[in-house]
């Protein structure tokens, strides 16, 4: 079955690390189906990095202080648990802080391993008097979710070494909701509006990103049960629809050369669909059809938003020779292609 409009999804940028998103229209029952799946897996299944444990240069457990600093271990702790930092490693990597006092620590004076970046440099950390010296060594893994120090403790721990609590998701606060929009004389389809707000190590349109992926990967499992299963289908998209239309049309449209023109003719192609379906290499192997001839094919095409096939992306027809891309005409001071000419023989 064929819904009789394909959804749309719009990005409203609220600020640098807030994204409200629109899904209309929806079938009656489907905003809040989808709305629920994504918000649970933007909360709890979004891969991030966070620290899993820390080593403080002469302290063996959290519950005591560290001489000349103003914070104890379990202040210092709590303040490591607002780090926000991004990793490419997917093993554990090790950051490094040494700060001499007096003067506060922030989250700019660790110094990161390559592969690893701290997001909120100006995070408060500790302060320190004018005896104070601070040195952490932090460890940075990557997961999902929300992680207990307890889990993080592992058996062969070193002496010193202390687990925290890891909150690996980049993903703050996400909410929804779902109204009414109207389809033709329908007024019973969804509209889907979710908000995405996110730490400054993933933007909302990367997490929704990666949330339908994970959510796509899930049910394709059920899909796979049976692959002819009918289902609903929800159509080309615009873009796709106007390329589908543009393929049906006659190359009498596209006014080209007479030169281009009758080469194309007498080779069998007709329509721009059969047109694009040929590469460039494919048009060179024609009688008489030019690098000339091939330039304006492709000017051609870019108008309608096409391309040969195997053509590599980004075609700027104000690159080719001859052609005034402003005023969309031709020259022809060399003798060569009767750009000129647009009667079709």
């Amino acid at each position: 079955m064929l819904i009789s409009q394909r959804p749309t999804l719009t990005e409203e940028v609220v600020s640098e690390n807030r994204s409200r998103f629109v899904l209309e229209p929806l079938e009656p029952g489907f905003g809040y189906t989808i709305g629920n799946s994504l918000r649970r897996t933007l909360l709890s299944s979004i891969p991030g990095a966070a620290v899993t444990s820390i080593r403080i240069e002469g302290v063996l457990h959290e519950f005591t202080t560290v001489p000349g600093v103003k914070e104890d271990v379990t202040d210092i702790i709590l303040n490591l648990k607002g780090l926000v930092v991004s990793s490419v490693e997917d093993e554990p990597v090790t950051m490094y802080l040494k700060k001499q006092g007096p003067g506060p620590v922030t989250a700019g004076d660790i110094v990161p391993p390559a592969g690893v970046e701290v997001h909120n440099p100006d995070l408060h950390i500790a302060t320190l008097n004018e005896k104070g010296r601070l040195e952490i060594e932090l460890v940075v893994e990557r997961g999902r979710g929300y992680v207990p120090a307890g889990l993080n403790k592992d058996a062969g721990h070193e002496i010193g070494r202390i687990p925290v609590d890891s909150i690996y998701s980049p993903v703050l606060k996400v909410s929804y909701k779902v109204e009414a929009t109207r389809v033709h004389q329908r007024t019973d389809f969804d509209r889907l509006v979710l908000d995405v707000e996110t730490k400054n190590s993933m933007t909302a349109r990367d997490a929704l990103a990666s949330a339908g992926k994970t959510l796509v990967e899930l049910f394709g499992l059920a899909r796979e049960l049976n692959e002819e299963a009918e289902g609903i289908e929800i159509g080309p998209s615009p873009a796709e629809a106007d390329h589908i239309a543009a393929y049906g049309m006659p190359i009498d449209d596209l006014e080209l050369s007479v030169r281009s023109y009758n080469c194309l003719k007498r080779e069998g192609v007709h329509t721009v669909g059969e047109l694009v379906a040929r590469s460039e290499s494919d048009l060179l192997d024609i009688r008489n059809f030019g690098q000339k001839s091939i330039d304006e094919v492709k000017v051609k095409l870019v108008e309608l938003g096409l391309s040969l096939k195997d053509a590599p992306p980004g075609f700027d027809p104000a690159s080719v020779a001859g052609y005034d891309a402003e005023t969309g005409t031709w020259s022809n001071d060399d003798g060569g292609d009767a750009y000129l000419e647009t009667e079709q023989l």
